[in-house]
């Protein structure tokens, strides 16, 4: 929508990755190279980077997601909002970022589905900005979600629910990949 705030999409890049390599993959699941030669981490930010919206990579050490993404709100003081995303969803597609994005006019918090399940980005106005702030351990946004009645959107992206945390993830992506 034009005029409408841009909301700015935090990339959380600071988990450990202990299912993707308890599973059997080495290293960093979102530095695991995809067929194309990207990084997973860096398809995600490509598609972020495609939509045109604002972001911000959240890749300092922090103990659980709600840490991580405390710290990105804390580290994006003017933003009008957040869409939360996880680095390790390199097929998100740029109109899911904007479809949540543009659910936010007059929803204090969105998040989408894709075939019933639950998905990202999850989407949060500025009036979220202090409950976000607060976030701690492993939980997310969970009870952000809860306290603002957030909405469902229905996405037609199965990007938005294919997440990497097994080497067998990382397998399946790549095959849609090539």
């Amino acid at each position: 929508m034009p005029g409408s705030p841009q909301p700015t999409v935090l990339i959380l890049a600071s988990g450990r990755g202990e299912r993707f390599i308890a599973s059997g993959g080495t290293g960093s699941k979102l530095q695991a190279l995809l067929p194309d030669g990207k990084t997973v981490l860096q398809r995600t930010v490509d598609a972020v980077r495609a939509s045109g919206l604002p972001f911000h990579v959240e890749s300092g050490p922090h103990p659980g997601m709600g840490d991580s993404i405390a710290a990105a709100v804390r580290a994006t003081p003017l933003a009008e909002g957040w869409l939360i995303l996880p680095g390790d969803l390199p097929l998100i597609q740029p109109e899911t970022l904007h479809a949540v994005a543009n659910a936010l006019v007059g929803h204090a918090a969105v998040f989408p589905t894709f075939e019933g399940q639950r998905g990202h980005p999850v989407g949060f106005s500025a009036q979220c900005r202090v409950a976000l702030e607060s976030l701690k351990g492993n939980q997310g946004a969970a009870l952000v979600l809860a306290a603002y009645h957030a909405i469902e959107l229905v996405v037609t992206d199965a990007g938005a629910v294919t997440d990497i945390d097994t080497l067998d993830d990382l397998q399946c992506v790549a095959r849609k990949l090539t």
